[in-house]
């Protein structure tokens, strides 16, 4: 479900020069898991991930929903409808954006230390800030956790990735795409 959001009041620098990730952009991630958390516990959802950042068309607040029967186009409009609310009232000073919220599909976000536990013996991809072994991207089936640590199966190794240092992790089909 797509929703723009325009506002009237929005000045033009509004988030012009700040790349996704940025410190703006995880406080606003932060405030916006604050609202959602609750309404998708009163949903019966799970609230998977949240990306906020500029794309093509401008920023897009992109929310992905999940429950274990599997999310209906129902849940996402009524979530995205109640959002559209919530974030009227309590951040009026994000600028203009597109919000979407959606299921997460086959390609789902790994953002909680517990979905990579949940989540055993499946096929993810793993981006880290830093290198590991000279290395920031794996691809491999996803071992536990320990002691906040990802144990990953690649290459007929195991790598072990803190979990701190992950920038972006989702589960991927069979033949690795995402």
């Amino acid at each position: 479900m797509k929703t723009k959001r325009h506002k009237i009041n929005a000045k033009k620098s509004d988030n012009r020069n700040q790349k996704s990730g940025s410190k703006n952009d995880k406080a606003i991630i932060k405030q916006i898991e604050v609202l959602v958390e609750p309404l998708c516990d009163s949903e019966g959802l799970e609230l998977v991930h949240i990306e906020y950042q500029r794309e093509a068309g401008g920023r897009v607040l992109r929310l992905y929903i999940d429950r274990p029967a599997g999310v209906s186009i129902d849940d996402c409009v009524n979530v995205s409808r109640q959002l559209n609310d919530l974030l009227d009232v309590k951040l009026d000073t994000m600028g203009p954006y597109t919000l979407e919220v959606t299921s997460p599909g086959s390609e789902r976000p790994l953002s909680k230390l517990q979905d990579y536990e949940r989540f055993k013996g499946r096929k993810a991809k793993i981006k880290t800030r830093q290198p590991i072994n000279e290395q920031k991207n794996f691809t491999g089936i996803i071992m536990g956790t320990s002691a906040e640590q990802i144990k990953l199966s690649s290459n007929e190794k195991t790598v072990v990735i803190p979990f701190g240092h992950i920038a972006k992790a989702r589960l991927v089909d069979a033949d690795g795409e995402i």
